[in-house]
């Protein structure tokens, strides 16, 4: 596997999300994923209502999308 970082990483991390398509409009179920790229470049999926500069927190172990900020 890729080799740790040295030094110890937090858990998650909190990125700009900087390009993603718009929400669905009345989009409830969360399981409903979309395509985002943050301010590092990282590609995840979010959950619909997540917008273009909002900031969200990501697990730096799976590079998932793990809650808003």
């Amino acid at each position: 596997g890729p080799e740790p970082l040295v030094g110890e990483l937090p858990a998650s991390v909190d990125l700009e999300v900087t390009d993603t398509p718009p929400g669905i409009k009345n989009a409830t179920a969360t399981n409903q994923l979309k395509e985002a790229v943050m301010e590092t470049g990282l590609k995840t999926r979010v959950p619909p209502f997540v917008e273009n500069g909002q900031m969200v927190r990501i697990s730096t172990e799976t590079g998932e999308y793990q809650s808003k900020v």
